[in-house]
């Protein structure tokens, strides 16, 4: 039998299923990856909106990652929600502790309803403990410009966000374009330290776009966990949710989930992403 590859994720919970760690061990679950997770918060969340949200203590996650760490390990992992510095130091400790070092980081901040999801003070505990470990940031635009201090309005202006957070420790950073203003296309640079590579994709006009970030992240973690190189990866994970973002559900009042499955019934077939 071949050696199953595992990817773990570290997240909150959505109670409406589009997005944290729901999203994530459905796309692990897509990509054939056995997926594990360690809760970091429970929201009370649907289309909407976020309605609640109730942390895990710190000893609590620290728990749950020394399950994992100290029995069935992990080839690769993610971080989204981790909503408070104390949350994100201990993570921070704990990942370094088993050193792991395909760490995927989604720094999660702002919901799509607007409702923050990191207290200001962890923005530092996570360019002074997390980023330091990690392997590929996906941050969206809003998220860039909150870490860097920059406007981001130009393909220039992503650039010079991915050097200055590639210059906090991260050894890849894709920076996403999905709130670009472009009518056309939807546009993803990944930068590795010397050179940038664009990932484009159709933009499609729909407001389900709930947990896109969540599960293009969980998509990379997984390809990595397999073996596959970060570029490699992120064109998996940009066909992945470009197929979900196309095929949505139409689920809920609001900002509905996308379909994990649609890649899957989609493999063979053309995508339209464009590179």
């Amino acid at each position: 039998m071949d050696q199953v590859s595992k990817a773990l994720t570290i997240a909150g919970s959505d109670s409406g299923g589009g997005a944290g760690i729901q999203a994530d061990l459905k796309t692990f679950q897509e990509l054939n990856v056995f997926g594990m997770s360690v809760l970091t918060a429970v929201t009370a969340q649907n289309t909407l909106g976020v309605h609640g949200v109730y942390p895990v203590s710190p000893e609590g996650v620290q728990k749950q990652i020394d399950a994992i760490g100290g029995d069935m390990g992990t080839d690769a992992l993610k971080t989204g929600m981790l909503f408070s510095a104390e949350i994100i130091k201990a993570v921070s400790e704990r990942i370094d502790h088993y050193q792991w070092k395909k760490l995927v980081v989604d720094p999660v901040m702002i919901a799509k309803g607007g409702a923050s999801l990191l207290q200001q003070e962890a923005v530092a505990a996570m360019k002074r403990d997390l980023f330091p470990l990690t392997f590929v940031a996906t941050p969206n635009i809003p998220e860039a410009e909150a870490l860097t201090g920059i406007n981001i309005h130009t393909e220039k202006d992503k650039k010079e966000a991915a050097r200055i957070l590639r210059s906090f420790g991260i050894e890849y950073v894709i920076i996403k374009g999905g709130h670009e203003h472009d009518e056309e296309s939807a546009a993803d640079i990944l930068f590795d330290g010397s050179d940038f590579y664009i990932f484009k994709s159709k933009r499609f006009r729909t407001k389900n776009t709930h947990g896109t970030g969540c599960t293009f992240s969980a998509a990379i973690t997984a390809e990595l966990a397999k073996g596959k190189s970060v570029y490699d990866a992120v064109k998996v994970a940009k066909q992945f949710i470009t197929a979900a973002i196309e095929e949505d559900l139409h689920l809920g009042k609001g900002h509905g989930p996308t379909n994990h499955w649609a890649y899957k019934r989609k493999e063979g077939k053309s995508f339209e992403t464009i590179e």
